[in-house]
């Protein structure tokens, strides 16, 4: 079952659905105008990835889906947190830090949350969760 097909088949009132959709903006280009209450945009610090991601943020406000968050993935620097805010300064943006932690975990094939939940991408990621509630 395509995104399109699982989100066209729920209603608000049945479920709460999170789905990781692939990168870019093709999903959101095929989703139903209004298909969700919250579209999370996941950026990168870099141009490449900041123009696929103000081109997915003008998609989802175009049809409609719901409020943009965005996520700001693999922060290492100031130069990195000004890049990304000056590109989505409108929206809410939660940081993710670049956090050895991460790659520690994935290395051991756990989950982050269990392998150092206070960990700083941890935390953000705990933010981003709380913004979405």
């Amino acid at each position: 079952m395509s995104a399109e097909q699982l989100l066209g088949s729920v209603t608000a009132e049945e479920a709460t659905v999170v789905a990781d959709l692939e990168a870019g903006i093709g999903t959101l280009t095929r989703l139903a105008d209004a298909a969700v209450d919250v579209t999370v945009v996941v950026v990168e610090p870099t141009p490449r990835s900041i123009d696929v991601a103000k081109r997915a943020v003008a998609v989802a406000t175009e049809k409609g889906q719901g409020r943009v968050v965005v996520v700001a993935n693999k922060v290492t620097d100031d130069e990195d947190r000004h890049r990304v805010r000056a590109a989505f300064d409108q929206y809410p943006i939660v940081e993710v830090p670049s956090d050895d932690a991460i790659d520690a975990a994935d290395r051991l094939g756990v989950s982050p949350l269990d392998h150092a939940p206070d960990c700083p991408a941890v935390l953000a990621l705990s933010h981003l969760s709380d913004l979405l509630s």
